[in-house]
């Protein structure tokens, strides 16, 4: 079966002949009326054809490229050409702007007609039905081959010489749509101003009958023997270069006289400006002595013959009889004849019966074929050739070659003939030759001034319909294609917009839990490890930092310096291993963020080529003049510090000073035993010697507070010795240093090693508490570091997240573009397809209207 595009393609309503009744001499009024009638329903169809053709080149330049198509036959259809013939011809349907489109298509030329449906072949059984027996190719206008080609529409787009078997020829693929559109619309053009000059004769009463011919073929013989005198030169020699124009005296006022146009001026007969007067006699002269100028005369005779009988005064139509140069005496007198066929109405083709046709005349015959399906042949010097039956065979072959429907009509249409030899005595068949001309011209007008036209028209129309119906073609192709797109695309798009907020929620919360969890979590494992470190132990259990070894009562100082070295290290071993615990959420939450992008992006989208790097996490970064933010050591992603960790709490000058103070914590110790707040960790002291020996020293804190710096040992000393004015003082004296000196050994040698760790962290975590006082609790060591870890993972994600969120907005944005220009070229190609329907129903509306006859 076959998708066909125009439903009505295959209706048979072109111009065509029908049979005549015998020919008559003279115009009955019905046959007059007949003939108006067809005249003006020409008109209107000429009209009709020309807004056709304005709307399609409108169309091709605002709404649609209208494609110029190519039809190829197919290898197998010419192996099977030798074989039955098939109603429809199967071709490849392809456009010299897009050689990638390639679709088999079957073209119906319908009978009586060049009415042609163009459509697209999918299972080709039932259109290749052999066709009936009775059907011959004669009932077409065209050969079957021709249907399947441009008339009018025709375009070149080879390369190489035209025409050259063994020339390179390629199409023009490089030309753009738009060009070859331009060079459509140009022809197209060319089409609507032929129209024009076909509504010009079509309205003129009159009629133009041109004789041409090869060289020496007797043209103006002809002519003269038509007029039954000699005016035309005559010579062995080609003598006529000249278009002369033979009218009927009487529209020149009765008189006989020569008229030499003027270049460039429009011709009037009254207007003797436009015009130089001369005699007939003067002919000769003037075509000799102007032999290589091209000019334009117009020659007024009287025919004193009975109007049933002349042509040229038959007293009904105004004819003008035209002897035009041979076809093949130069290329510019040749082209010229062939441009003023375009504004004749009837051809009369002498060819010589020596020589019969040459290739300008083959050319001539059938570039006038276009629009003249019947030419008036006359085969001159007939008498003069000897095999009479063959010439006359051989003849009527190459008619028939060149245009069918003059064969068909050959008993009217072509004549054997000796002009000579009719100029000098009346012969049978230059009578008949007469008689059928006349009749051609005066009473066969429908056939004759009205065929032209018509033949012209029917083969526009049928290029409409294969411009058309090749471009629905392309049209529903396309309509398919961009259904096919938005089936793809439209429920993508919505699953998209659906799913936008939802997958920016996910995000969001993916973001807000992972920030969420390493704050929580850095706060707990730093935590831990202050108050570890304020109980003399090490903020981690797993670390590569331990706490000295005690070196002894001389080396007290060094040992306590390491102590406060070794637990601020801790701290930032601690931090180091919230950074790693951050590292790992963020690589959970980073993974998670991948699985949502596997859901949410369409496939065909690219996913993110970032790789994240766990450990590039709290690294070094420059600044924009290359200073390193944070320190890098070994290699290894750090924050700083002597042990490689943390952000220095072991490096800062501040936090490292060692004071009397980390040996002897007398503010702790008095508040223990004499303060009512005892601290929590009094509670877990037992009694010692150390007790007694922070009772002295207590005792010697109530002196002054400053007892050890050297202003307070002054006052120290002056309050001691006040002390020991006093009888009782100094009877309590002995016992109290007594006691002090006791504890101070005693702490020495007992306690101080296990001691100075505790002191150490409890004046550490003092310091970080007082710094957290001063600064607020994000600025604490805790706040700071969880406010930091979690700023780092939550810079991550949001990263990973933006990066998501622009993937999907530029897939969102792919596929809506992707859509929104589907659903416009549905519309266009929906809109070009019900266009194209009805061009071809309009077209076929025009062709009804135009019935070619022939008047009986």
């Amino acid at each position: 079966m076959a998708l066909s595009y125009f439903p009505n393609a295959a209706r048979v309503g072109s111009p065509q002949p029908i049979v005549e009744s015998p020919p008559k001499q003279h115009l009955t009024e019905g046959v007059q009326e007949v003939y108006v009638e067809h005249k003006n329903r020409l008109l209107q169809a000429l009209d009709s054809t020309k807004s056709i053709l304005g709307d399609l080149r409108k169309f091709n330049k605002d709404d649609w490229v209208v494609r110029y198509p190519q039809l190829r036959e197919q290898a197998a259809t010419a192996e099977a050409s030798s074989g039955p013939r098939r109603k429809s011809m199967r071709r490849s349907l392809s456009f010299p702007d897009d050689p990638s489109f390639e679709a088999d298509v079957i073209v119906s030329p319908a009978k009586a007609g060049l009415t042609r449906s163009v459509t697209l072949a999918t299972i080709a059984d039932k259109e290749d039905e052999l066709a009936p027996e009775t059907e011959e190719d004669g009932d077409r206008l065209v050969s079957p081959a021709e249907a399947s080609d441009f008339h009018v529409f025709r375009l070149d787009l080879k390369l190489g010489a035209h025409g050259s078997s063994s020339s390179p020829a390629a199409l023009v693929a490089q030309l753009e749509k738009s060009s070859i559109a331009n060079l459509l619309d140009d022809r197209i053009l060319n089409a609507v101003n032929h129209i024009d000059k076909l509504r010009s004769r079509v309205e003129d009463k009159s009629s133009k009958v041109l004789v041409t011919g090869d060289l020496n073929a007797g043209k103006s013989t002809f002519v003269n023997a038509l007029l039954r005198r000699e005016v035309m030169p005559v010579d062995q020699q080609p003598c006529t270069t000249a278009f002369c124009e033979v009218h009927d005296a009487t529209e020149n006022d009765g008189k006989e006289e020569l008229h030499i146009l003027k270049e460039g001026v429009t011709y009037s007969v009254k207007d003797e400006t436009t015009f130089t007067r001369a005699s007939l006699a003067d002919l000769d002269a003037i075509v000799s002595e102007n032999e290589n100028e091209s000019q334009v005369l117009k020659l007024y005779l009287a025919d004193p013959r009975d109007p049933q009988r002349s042509l040229l005064s038959n007293g009904i139509v105004d004819i003008s009889l035209i002897d035009a140069p041979g076809l093949n005496r130069d290329n510019t007198h040749t082209t010229r004849v062939f441009a003023r066929q375009e504004e004749i109405d009837v051809v009369v083709f002498v060819v010589s019966a020596e020589n019969h046709f040459t290739l300008s005349a083959k050319e001539f015959l059938m570039n006038a074929s276009h629009e003249k399906a019947y030419l008036f042949i006359v085969v001159n010097k007939y008498e003069q050739i000897r095999d009479k039956a063959k010439c006359r065979r051989l003849v009527l072959e190459q008619i028939k070659q060149l245009s069918p429907r003059t064969y068909e009509d050959a008993e009217d249409l072509v004549h054997f003939v000796d002009s000579q030899q009719a100029l000098h005595e009346d012969t049978a068949p230059f009578t008949n030759l007469e008689s059928a001309l006349r009749s051609f011209v005066l009473v066969k007008r429908s056939k004759s001034k009205l065929a032209p036209a018509s033949t012209y028209l029917t083969k526009l129309l049928s290029d409409v319909d294969l411009l058309v119906g090749a471009n629905a073609i392309v049209a529903q192709t396309e309509l398919d294609r961009a259904q096919n797109d938005l089936t793809r695309a439209r429920p993508v798009l919505e699953k998209m917009k659906s799913g936008r907020e939802s997958l920016e929620e996910s995000l969001e919360s993916v973001e807000d839990l992972g920030a969420s969890r390493t704050r929580l979590r850095t706060k707990e494992l730093l935590t831990d490890a202050v108050e570890r470190v304020g109980q003399g132990k090490l903020g981690v259990d797993k670390s590569s930092v331990s706490l000295p070894s005690y070196p002894g009562l001389f080396g007290i100082w060094d040992y306590v310096r390491d102590v406060r070295r070794a637990l601020l290290s801790s701290l930032d071993a601690a931090v180091m291993i919230a950074e790693d615990e951050a590292r790992a959420v963020t690589t959970e939450a980073v993974n998670k963020i991948s699985q949502l992008g596997e859901e949410h992006l369409p496939e065909g989208v690219e996913r993110s080529r970032r790789v994240f790097m766990p450990e590039a996490m709290f690294s070094v970064r420059a600044d924009k003049k290359g200073n390193r933010k944070s320190r890098r050591t070994s290699g290894t992603v750090v924050a700083g510090g002597v042990y490689g960790l943390g952000i220095g709490l072991a490096q800062r000058p501040d936090m490292l000073e060692t004071t009397f103070f980390d040996l002897f914590d007398v503010h702790h110790q008095f508040w223990v035993h004499f303060g009512d707040n005892k601290p929590e960790e009094s509670e877990d002291m037992a009694v010692s010697t150390l007790g007694f020996a922070s009772v002295g020293l207590g005792a010697l804190t109530m002196v002054g507070g400053k007892t050890l710096g050297a202003r307070g040992l002054f006052e120290g000393v002056v309050r001691v010795w006040d002390l020991l004015e006093n009888e009782t003082a100094r009877k309590w004296a002995a016992p109290v240093l007594g006691a002090v000196t006791i504890g101070l050994v005693t702490y020495f040698v007992l306690e101080l090693p296990s001691t100075v760790p505790r002191t150490v962290g409890r004046r550490i975590k003092a310091a970080l508490a007082k710094e957290g006082e001063e600064r607020g609790e994000e600025s604490t060591f805790v706040g700071a570091h969880a406010a930091r870890v979690s700023r780092e993972t939550r810079k991550v994600l949001r990263l990973a997240s933006w990066d998501l969120k622009e993937r999907f907005r530029a897939a969102m944005d792919e596929r809506g573009r992707e859509v929104q220009g589907a659903e416009e070229m549905e519309r266009r190609a929906r809109k070009a397809l019900d266009w194209f329907h009805e061009v071809e129903r309009r077209a076929g509306d025009v062709r009804e209207s135009v019935v070619l006859v022939s008047a009986a």
